[in-house]
């Protein structure tokens, strides 16, 4: 009977382009995620338009969906508000067109605070009042060492030490980061034969699995949208690739409520961007995330302009971690030393501190 089942689901699935696995109950802040089956030809990444409109009383929120690869595509939706919502799906495609349903949002269970937004001015808070402290780490490729690396880093951070930690959506090139990745986000041939219209979802796909167990363990990705480190081309697309990709991970990262953005580790280090780059960058988040995740901008000798009101924290690299006051006055936003050098055991000066000059720093 099990497998009758599920050959039914899927012959009716292929027949009306929609799963019957979309969820009828998500939790408060939780994802809830719809899938449908449709077109495989062209390029689906940039042919097939999906969006979703959400509604429960006088909320509505629109959200884009995404191709997932193989003929699947997705539409994620993180529900702030408990009750009843109905959806209706809008597409290009007749398969991804008008497909409407309802599921129920329940109540945030215990250890679900919803995610972190600025609080006062200085201070962050979840979305239920509890406040957020960042104790962050910095782990720039640790999606891209490969399962076992992964997993035990997850098994260290499970001690609880941090409940932030800053990560490269991109594969990094650099001392103690030369292996190649398992995987690619985009399709095509290393080093730099790329077709940056089409995406490997599969690539995606591991980097949404550690967003997941990090915050099954109360932690917060600081995902790090660019940087200079790369031998593959990614830190110099042009801006209608930077577009698509950037659309293509708030599509697929922005309902999980642990997500921050940080435009980029060390900014000004990457050449083939410009300032107006940079501002383009930050505006299209603002607009594109449905939810507002904080957004944060990471410099190297160069601050940008904190000031930009579209930036909700100063995530700063400096060493005068005593002028932290000095900064939250000016910009009136919270301040986050990201970096002000590290603990360890390494030859360069800025992470060799030792576990007490560390702590002093701050």
């Amino acid at each position: 009977m099990k497998i009758k089942n599920v050959l039914f689901t899927a012959l009716l699935s292929s027949m009306v382009g929609f799963s019957l696995q979309a969820q009828v109950k998500a939790e408060k802040w939780s994802v809830f995620e719809l899938t449908l089956m449709g077109p495989m030809d062209g390029n689906p990444f940039t042919d097939a338009k999906l969006s979703g409109k959400f509604i429960n009383g006088s909320d509505t929120v629109s959200i884009q969906g995404f191709y997932d690869g193989e003929g699947i595509y997705k539409v994620r939706f993180m529900p702030q508000k408990e009750g009843s919502w109905n959806y209706s799906t809008s597409s290009n495609h007749k398969k991804l067109d008008g497909k409407t349903g309802n599921f129920t949002c329940t109540p945030a269970q215990t250890g679900n605070h919803g995610p972190v937004a600025v609080k006062d001015t200085f201070y962050f808070a979840h979305a239920d009042g509890t406040p957020h402290h960042s104790f962050g780490t910095t782990c720039y490729a640790w999606v891209h060492q490969g399962d076992s690396l992964a997993e035990l880093t997850i098994k260290t951070l499970s001690k609880g030490y941090f409940n932030k930690i800053r990560m490269c959506i991109f594969p990094k090139s650099y001392d103690w980061n030369n292996n190649e990745p398992r995987l690619y986000p985009f399709t095509g041939t290393p080093p730099k034969n790329w077709n940056f219209s089409r995406f490997n979802p599969a690539f995606f796909g591991n980097i949404e699995k550690r967003i997941r167990q990090l915050d099954s363990l109360g932690i917060q990705a600081d995902l790090i949208v660019f940087h200079p480190y790369d031998r593959w081309g990614f830190s110099s697309m042009n801006r209608t690739a930077d577009n698509l990709y950037i659309e293509y991970i708030i599509a697929r990262f922005a309902a999980f409520k642990n997500v921050w953005w940080s435009m980029a580790n060390e900014y000004d280090f990457m050449n083939a961007k410009s300032s107006s780059d940079w501002d383009h960058t930050i505006e299209l988040f603002a607009e594109k995330d449905p939810y507002h995740h904080l957004i944060g901008i990471h410099n190297g000798a160069i601050w940008y302009d904190h000031a930009n009101l579209l930036i909700t924290h100063a995530s700063i690299q400096s060493e005068e971690t005593f002028r932290a006051n000095e900064y939250r006055k000016k910009y009136k936003k919270p301040v986050v030393f990201d970096e002000c050098r590290y603990e360890g055991n390494i030859p360069w000066s800025w992470g060799n501190l030792t576990a007490v000059s560390m702590t002093e720093k701050f």
